[in-house]
């Protein structure tokens, strides 16, 4: 049975369980706010996902872990001191003519790629050790199924919101990208010349006074104002609503539990699951904690993990089969069955890949707890100017893109109790 044969007038039904999320999205902003992770906001937030949970759910349940927030972004201005300090030495090294300067220059920047590796790409949490610690939460509910359980799908979504970013907001992609990538070229380029110089003057000292280093140390001098720049990428007492992203994933998730029970529809052998994160925004630490804490009970059965994120962009509704800055492969059997369902719902979603960042889905995928993750989202990867700004509010929702997007769900829900993976 598909979702659209399972009430009567169900795209009436459907929308009716869009405006539930959206009014929801709405509530939330209103009466509690941003929600920066670690903060009461997220609690709070949180705390309200789970009372709604408890009207539909069968069991809820609200997890508490250790987060260090503002470790995930901290290579930031850390990167900026090293290379600001690395981009002098060196200058200062040709200047002198003191080559042994040159290798400081270069264990400063390759300290500085370090931690944009390990933090930024692959997520890791270097520098949690040195930041002060707090606590987030997730929730999850879970409807049972009616006879012996033999699979089971989660729909998750995020509950906390970002700092804001200033240059997506004052200049959107045309600011935010040349910001970006101008600092990652300083940055290998400065490493690249440091070892080429530390090469060249190990076989001719005298390349140390050539044109070619004279050059190369005033474009470094060049590169502080980029990297200079880059501190003000983020403002840290500006916490953004987050209504779409990703308050739009929490409801979404809630509105497919409330349309089950709402509807008296429990599967014979499939149990469905709504699981609202903390933490994604400073390095998926919430969904990283709900597989470390939850991965082992859950591999009792094939587990499908559905991660949604910013439903606002309709033209860009999309499948994400590969995370994480394109490190990451999501499962392609659990990718295959989202774009299967959106086939039945009417839409022929594309792949993409997460080019930047990445989603709690990647975190799913990369724990080996055996839950086979796909990530859906909506939203223009360009990015939209109110990714991560202060124009991520509850006025600035799409009714549309969150209808089609629980159309999108229920549809892989319905498919995936009839013939789970083999689609």
């Amino acid at each position: 049975m598909k979702a659209n044969e399972s009430v009567k007038n169900y795209p009436s039904t459907r929308r009716m369980y869009a405006n539930y999320a959206a009014r929801s999205i709405k509530k939330v902003c209103k009466e509690i706010g941003p929600r920066f992770s670690g903060t009461e906001q997220e609690k709070k937030g949180i705390e309200f996902m789970a009372e709604e949970l408890k009207t539909c759910c069968d069991d809820v349940k609200i997890d508490s872990y250790a987060v260090h927030p503002k470790a995930f972004l901290g290579w930031i201005p850390l990167s900026v001191a090293l290379m600001t300090v690395s981009s002098i030495i060196f200058f200062i090294a040709q200047y002198f003519t003191i080559v042994p300067l040159f290798y400081v220059s270069a264990a400063l920047a390759a300290i500085c790629l370090f931690f944009i590796i390990t933090e930024f790409l692959f997520y890791r949490e270097t520098l949690d050790v040195f930041m002060p610690k707090k606590t987030s939460h997730n929730t999850y509910g879970v409807r049972k199924a009616a006879g012996e359980t033999k699979r089971r799908i989660i729909f998750s979504g995020h509950a906390d919101s970002s700092m804001e970013w200033r240059f997506t907001y004052y200049g959107g992609p045309k600011l935010v990208i040349p910001m970006i990538g101008g600092s990652f070229v300083g940055v290998i380029f400065t490493a690249v010349c440091d070892i080429v110089i530390i090469i060249k003057c190990s076989i001719d000292p005298a390349f140390v006074s050539s044109t070619a280093v004279d050059v190369i140390s005033y474009i470094l001098l060049g590169f502080i104002v980029i990297f200079l720049g880059a501190s003000f990428f983020y403002d840290k007492n500006r916490i953004v609503e987050g209504a779409n992203d990703n308050l739009t994933g929490c409801f979404t998730s809630i509105a497919i539990m409330k349309f089950l029970q709402d509807n008296d529809i429990r599967f014979e052998n499939t149990e469905v699951m709504a699981l609202c994160t903390g933490s994604e925004e400073i390095g998926l630490r919430g969904a990283k904690d709900f597989c470390k804490k939850h991965g082992e009970e859950l591999s009792d059965v094939e587990t499908v993990f559905v991660g949604l994120d910013t439903l606002r962009d309709f033209d860009y509704m999309a499948i994400y089969n590969k995370d994480m800055t394109s490190t990451v492969k999501n499962n392609p059997e659990a990718c295959k069955l989202v774009k299967e369902g959106g086939k039945i719902a009417g839409y022929d979603l594309p792949y993409k890949t997460v080019s930047l960042g990445a989603s709690d889905a990647a975190a799913v995928t990369k724990s080996k707890s055996g839950i086979k993750a796909a990530s859906f989202a909506a939203m223009d990867p360009a990015p939209a100017r109110y990714y991560h700004t202060r124009l991520d509010t509850h006025e600035n929702l799409d009714l549309k893109t969150i209808e089609a997007s629980v159309d999108i769900c229920l549809e892989t829900l319905f498919l995936y109790d009839e013939k789970g993976l083999n689609v």
